[in-house]
């Protein structure tokens, strides 16, 4: 578990808090203490949802709905495997496929020619590729939980210079993810009404 820098959007209730990063995801306090008693107690966290009737179970059976397999962390080190590749104006390029089990949870991709900015933008597009691909492989064999804001902050973290190809994505992105805070906002106003 690794405790954050800055306050940012809590992977389970959306609000704005200090983190701590555990299995892929990050929690404020209050939903990393339910995420853990999820995880340490399942069969206590089934009993109380079947005696407050929570929509969670029905009738004690597992609803399939939250039978999905659950997140495996990356660990500190993974094997991977090194190609070299040309594009079509004969740089080199290098890609990195990191592996967990014969799967590829994560890409990376870098060049010798790095410091020439003539392409400083092609990096800055190949590492938000990079970031993306390893965030939707990390989904697709680990079952880490994608969302806007791992998305944004992907995103936000390729960008090399103000007004980039990522940077101008963040920008457009961040809007829907106010528009999600307004609503969420709008409905809780309704429910305690």
């Amino acid at each position: 578990m690794k405790q954050a820098n800055t306050a940012e959007r809590c992977d389970g209730c959306g609000k704005i808090s200090q983190l701590q990063e555990t299995q892929g995801n990050e929690f404020c306090d209050k939903c990393l203490l339910l995420a853990t008693a999820m995880r340490e107690s399942p069969e206590t966290i089934k009993k109380i949802c079947t005696l407050i009737k929570s929509d969670l179970y029905h009738n004690g059976e597992d609803n399939k709905e939250y039978q999905k397999s659950p997140f495996i962390e990356l660990p500190e080190v993974l094997d991977a495997v090194r190609y070299r590749t040309r594009d079509r104006d004969l740089n080199t390029w290098y890609v990195s496929i990191s592996e967990m089990k014969g799967n590829p949870v994560e890409i990376f991709a870098s060049t010798a020619f790095d410091r020439d900015d003539h392409l400083q933008s092609r990096i800055s597009n190949l590492t938000t590729i990079t970031r993306l691909t390893s965030l939707i492989l990390r989904h697709v064999f680990l079952g880490e939980v994608l969302t806007l804001e791992k998305t944004i902050k992907q995103l936000h973290r390729s960008s090399r210079q103000k007004n980039d190809l990522p940077d101008m994505l963040t920008s457009v992105l961040r809007n829907y993810s106010k528009e999600v805070d307004e609503k969420k906002v709008a409905e809780q106003g309704e429910e305690s009404s």
